[in-house]
Formats: C-alpha cells, structure tokens, sequence
C-alpha cells in the first residue's frame, strides 16, 4: 500500500511543478497550430505527435510550451481557454501536461474546469506509455485514486481520499472486474494513512471472509481512549470541587 500512496503523491507533486519555466523559454501557439519540433514521432509531415492528451485545435484555446530542464527542449505544454464576452476575456487554465523523463512523450496531464480547478489527472507512472493512473478531484481536492498496478490496462486499485487523506482503498487481486462492473476482493482502511483493518474475500461472491487489524494501533488507540477519558474525569472532578467550594462560602456567608 506504500507504493500506491507513494505513487499517487509523486504524480500529484511532479504535475505541480510543471509551471516552472520562464516565459522567455515558452514557444507560444494560438488554436493548436503547429507543433514544437523536438517532440517525438514525427507523422512524416513535420508534425510531431508527442501523444499529448490536451485539446489544442480548439480556436478559442491559446497553447503555451515551456523547457523547464534548461535542454532548450518543451517539456510541458499549458492550454488556456479564452472565457466571457468581449471586452472581459480572461485565460482560464484548462489542461497542462508533462514530459518528466525527456523521452519527447507526455508522461502527465491534468485537466481543468472552467474556474481552473483541477477535474481530473492521468499519468503513466512507469514511462511505458500507457497511462496507469487516474486522480479525481473535487473542490480541488483528491477523492479518488485509480490505479492499474499489474499493468495490464485495467484497473485494479481504487483509493478513496477525504479531506485530503486516504481512508479506503478496494483491491481487485483475482482480476475478476470489467469496465462495466467493479468487483474488489479486498477492502483497506486506514488512520491517519496507516492500515488499520483489511477484509477480504475470499470465494468471490462479493462479501469479506476475513478481516485482519492491526493489533499494535489498535492498542495505541485503546490507550488514547483511556488516557482522554482519564482527562475528562479530571476535568469533571475539578469542577464539582470548583462547586463545592462555592457552595459552602455560601454557607459560611450567611
């Protein structure tokens, strides 16, 4: 499970730091005419495919390239929609997306909603060119990682995320899913990113036949429990006394 958070993060930080790069080093294209002439596979026409997955014929998109490892090389590719009426047109970012490893291939790309908030992201995490994992947002927070971890195209992981952290992930070990039905056989739940309980199933009909938990957190938890609950009583016993005390120069008052 490491890797698996380990990987979502990476793809998240590394899409991030895409807006490097001066604008000095930027090749700036309007309506996705023309490419730049250092991505690779070349169409035999002096276009180059580069495999990015940014819309850029759109003639109210502007497109901008950047070099961001200083090898005079575009290495992220930003797409700007021209938004609103006449007179108040603004640039929302729509889609940006990366080479990471300079092999002329966009390794990552993540797309936008009209206020520029983030929707969705893709990445090929093992530069095989396939795309193998899926990050969704919402409010510009991640709810959902979706990841193909056997690399065989289909999914295979899922990892729901709230308020920023994840607290369930479901696992399709048998490979038993199709892209119409999402069949997990493994169920993990977490505290404070660590695993807690993992239930499983075992003969494929959808149910958990075994759980395991952590025994040591589950102690830590117990203890915290105790501890908290040890502190109320404290705080409880203090403020009777706090009354009692009133109650009797009451007394002693009259």
């Amino acid at each position: 499970m490491t890797r698996t958070l380990i990987g979502a993060v990476a793809c998240v930080a590394a899409l991030a730091a895409c807006g490097g790069g001066t604008e000095s080093a930027a090749r700036q294209r309007v309506g996705g005419e023309g490419r730049s002439r250092s991505m690779a596979g070349s169409t035999g026409e002096g276009v180059i495919n580069d495999q990015g997955r940014c819309s850029t014929d759109d003639p109210n998109n502007e497109v901008s390239e950047y070099d961001t490892s200083g090898d005079e090389v575009p290495d992220v590719r930003k797409v700007f929609r021209r938004m609103g009426d006449p007179g108040a047109i603004r640039l929302v970012l729509v889609c940006r997306e990366a080479d990471l490893n300079a092999d002329g291939v966009k390794d990552v790309v993540r797309h936008y909603n009209d206020e520029g908030r983030p929707l969705r992201e893709e990445s090929d995490r093992n530069f095989d060119g396939q795309m193998d994992e899926l990050v969704f947002f919402e409010d510009g927070r991640i709810v959902r990682v979706e990841q193909d971890m056997n690399g065989d195209g289909r999914v295979d992981t899922k990892v729901f995320h709230e308020e920023g952290r994840p607290v369930r992930a479901e696992r399709d070990m048998a490979g038993r899913s199709s892209p119409n039905a999402w069949r997990p056989d493994r169920w993990e739940y977490y505290d404070q990113g660590r695993v807690v309980r993992v239930g499983t199933d075992l003969d494929g009909d959808g149910t958990v036949d075994r759980w395991d938990r952590d025994e040591e957190l589950r102690r830590e938890q117990e203890a915290r429990e105790a501890a908290e609950a040890a502190r109320r009583a404290q705080e409880e016993a203090a403020a009777d006394a706090g009354e009692d005390g009133a109650e009797d120069e009451e007394s002693e008052g009259t």
